[in-house]
């Protein structure tokens, strides 16, 4: 992989938050700047002192062109990249709500396009991204896509297009469900009388130690649920009311999700 960059180069449009991120793992897992291009507008102080190429004439046929505009400015920002459709330069977008069949319409069918749901988490190396090409990207694009998007976390192929709404619902919205979570229960703390630095403190840490617990366990989220619920005692009171059917996190998460991903699929659809 880094061999093909080296030579042919590889294309980021948009270097805002993640592009950034990816970028950073780039040039960590030992892609040179030298074979970097980034367009962007507003270029950021730390984007200037990488020594990649910076809003320069792009390479004829680079290797990859990784998409990380907001979906607003895919408009204006596909156009400059039309020359490069039809060719062997794989196309991969990390843009919400933009279609595979946007690309395919801007680039050709026969382009070569992967679709990837990224988090922000990525931007600590944490994250986990979704991806999906068409039929021209095949096995090799979607290899390739994952080992550039793994710079910045997990990676995961989904069996169609129609799955990357529920995924945006569940991990591409997901991180802001957990931090208003950090939010209310350190607000919980606050009215059952602690201080607000130690509530906020005992939330944040109680969050990620368990999410680090769920990730290195071999029990299921369920059965570690199980492990601290002690029956009659302190947990299970807490659990019986965020259980509830009706009132509790079950019916809240599924109303929260079905709402992200009804609105991904408004988004993709105009």
């Amino acid at each position: 992989m880094i061999d093909d960059i080296k030579k042919n180069g590889l294309v980021l449009l948009g270097c805002g938050k993640m592009g950034s991120a990816m970028l950073a793992g780039w040039l960590d897992q030992g892609i040179p700047a030298s074979s970097v291009w980034v367009i962007d507008p507003n270029p950021s102080d730390w984007l200037k002192q990488t020594q990649v190429h910076i809003n320069a004439d792009i390479p004829s046929a680079p290797s990859v062109v990784l998409v990380a505009v907001k979906p607003q400015m895919m408009a204006d920002a596909l156009p400059t990249l039309q020359a490069l459709g039809g060719s062997d330069t794989l196309f991969i977008s990390v843009a919400a709500g933009t279609p595979i069949a946007a690309f395919e319409a801007a680039f050709g069918a026969t382009s070569r396009i992967v679709r990837a749901m990224p988090n922000t988490p990525a931007a600590i190396g944490q994250g986990i991204t979704a991806i999906v090409g068409n039929a021209a990207a095949g096995d090799t694009g979607l290899e390739l896509a994952g080992a550039l998007l793994a710079a910045v976390g997990q990676v995961v192929r989904l069996d169609s297009e129609s799955q990357m709404d529920a995924v945006t619902g569940v991990s591409g919205s997901g991180p802001a469900y957990v931090f208003h979570l950090i939010e209310t229960l350190a607000a919980a703390g606050q009215a059952q009388g602690l201080p607000a630095d130690l509530a906020l403190a005992l939330a944040k840490s109680t969050v990620s130690g368990a999410g680090a617990l769920a990730m290195a366990a071999d029990e299921s989220p369920g059965q570690l649920r199980v492990n601290v619920t002690s029956p009659g005692g302190t947990t299970q009171a807490a659990l019986e009311v965020l259980m509830d059917d009706d009132d509790g996190f079950p019916a809240l998460l599924n109303r929260a999700v079905a709402a992200a991903t009804a609105r991904s699929k408004a988004l993709a659809h105009g």
